[in-house]
């Protein structure tokens, strides 16, 4: 009886050559070792002349294409919950960007990427919404304590987190821009440290 090939493992590749058994399932953490490891092989094989390594390039956006195709069957297939459900894996989701099939429009992403964030930064006295997203650009009002449209490290930091969380929900994104908020906006902001704080005591009182 012929020995059951493992599913992880092509038949023409067989074992790693570090002799180690691949899980039948991925973590996270395995998955981004594992993108990284395919970054740093296409690399090499792009610098490296000769028919074979153009092969091999072939073969990797021949795949590429085919798993593409596969992906967009499946949410062809799929109900409206189950494509929430894949939109909100955080893997599929970057794949579904890569292969230009995700159901979602930037702006809903980048929209609910902000949105997640609002409430750590009203916890801190400050506030984000989205502006509108031009091109491959979002533009965001971000505003921090007692600085208005944001000034020195705590703008800068708030900045970054607000960065780092809509490019991430919508890679295909090259920037995150703050703009300016309506003067009616600053006015009317008030931090929430500044609506605790005591008010200074005369001399003398109790």
């Amino acid at each position: 009886m012929a020995e059951p090939v493992h599913p992880a493992v092509h038949p023409a590749v067989g074992e790693p050559a570090d002799g180690t058994v691949l899980p039948w399932r991925l973590n996270d953490g395995e998955v981004m070792a594992r993108l990284a490891r395919i970054d740093e092989v296409l690399e090499k094989v792009g610098i490296t002349p000769g028919p074979t390594a153009q092969a091999a390039l072939d073969a990797v956006r021949a795949l590429t294409e085919v798993y593409g195709e596969a992906l967009a069957r499946v949410l062809d297939l799929a109900d409206p919950a189950l494509r929430a459900r894949l939109t909100g894996d955080e893997l599929l989701d970057h794949l579904l960007v890569l292969h230009d099939i995700h159901p979602e429009p930037p702006e809903l992403r980048a929209s609910r990427a902000v949105e997640r964030l609002r409430p750590a930064l009203q916890e801190r006295g400050g506030d984000v919404e989205l502006a509108g997203v031009e091109g491959p650009v979002a533009r965001v009002r971000l505003r921090t304590p007692g600085c208005g449209s944001g000034c020195g490290s705590a703008s800068a930091g708030f900045e970054e987190a607000v960065r780092e969380a809509v490019l991430a929900a919508a890679p295909e994104l090259t920037a995150v821009e703050p703009v300016p908020e309506p003067e009616s906006a600053k006015a009317a902001f008030v931090p929430l440290d500044t609506v605790l704080r005591r008010p200074a005591q005369p001399q003398g009182a109790p």
